[in-house]
């Protein structure tokens, strides 16, 4: 495999993780264009873990995914109150004051002689630990969809068990909800800060695997883009963010062919498909007549012994 489609496939994890983040909010009908702040949080978190306090990478990325579910759990509780609209904003606006404080964030230590750790507008670079400790741009491969595998599969555990059931039910109706004694407000909070751990941990994985990041990175585009790929992909599915980022990044960006009119693209793309599936690609219904499907097949074969 070349190193181009290697660059891409591991960008397509990193970023499908602040997809997953959207996702998890959008099933409890909460609709974010701020998740690109734990994103941030996550990444610079997890960076200041291993290269200003010298900690090993298994314990950055751990730390970067809790800062960014508390974060969210903050964020969670000073909006339960808002529906809709508002609570859009007031994600955007949390977005725009991380991302505001960030550039005016400087924590430096020096590391062999040089000056390391955020300075500002400046950005944050030489987040090297990945690449000292020998892992090869196969093996970042490897790492990322491991971990974006074990989170689609948690995510997709969780939808059938009794926590699962009620986030679907807050999403469909939290009035009926409410009525029939799920705890709504409960239900929201926890979403959140299991979205915020999501994007932290993309965060962190990020930051690690380019070196280099800047405040600027985590602007309300990244936002926006993580919201679409739930709307795109479906929500019917954890897998629906991941195929959301992949017709994004790995067609849209990754192809010569749209060189120039890929917000375009990408733009027409969301407007048709929230017209003609609203619910996207793979809705509730699609990924319910599948697995009918696969049940049927597999209670047909026969069976020996």
């Amino acid at each position: 495999m070349s190193d181009a489609a290697l660059s891409v496939l591991t960008n397509i994890g990193m970023i499908s993780f602040v997809g997953l983040s959207a996702w998890v909010l959008l099933t409890v009908g909460c609709v974010s264009f701020g998740q690109q702040a734990f994103f941030g949080l996550g990444a610079y978190t997890a960076g200041i873990a291993t290269v200003v306090w010298q900690l090993p990478l298994a314990l950055a990325l751990p730390l970067g995914a809790a800062i960014g579910a508390g974060a969210a759990a903050v964020l969670g509780l000073a909006t339960l109150r808002l529906h809709g609209l508002y609570f859009s904003i007031a994600t955007f606006a949390f977005a725009e004051l991380c991302r505001i404080g960030i550039e005016l964030f400087r924590y430096r230590t020096t590391r062999d002689g040089q000056p390391v750790g955020p300075d500002g507008v400046e950005g944050f670079g030489d987040i090297r630990a990945v690449f000292e400790a020998g892992l090869q741009p196969v093996d970042q491969l490897m790492l990322v969809w491991f971990l974006l595998t074990a989170a689609v599969a948690v995510l997709i555990g969780l939808e059938r068990t009794r926590h699962g059931i009620r986030a679907r039910m807050v999403g469909e109706d939290s009035v009926a909800a409410a009525l029939h004694g799920v705890d709504v407000a409960r239900v929201k909070l926890a979403a959140a800060a299991l979205a915020g751990a999501l994007a932290g941990l993309g965060g962190g994985l990020y930051a690690h695997l380019t070196t280099y990041i800047e405040p600027r990175l985590f602007d309300a585009m990244l936002g926006v883009h993580a919201l679409a790929y739930g709307l795109i992909g479906g929500l019917g599915t954890a897998i629906g963010p991941v195929l959301g980022a992949v017709l994004d990044i790995g067609l849209l960006e990754s192809t010569r062919i749209f060189v120039g009119t890929r917000m375009i693209v990408f733009g027409g793309l969301v407007a048709v498909l929230i017209i003609l599936r609203p619910r996207g690609i793979l809705d509730e219904a699609l990924v319910r007549r599948s697995a009918c499907l696969f049940r049927r097949h597999a209670d047909a074969r026969p069976r020996h012994g």
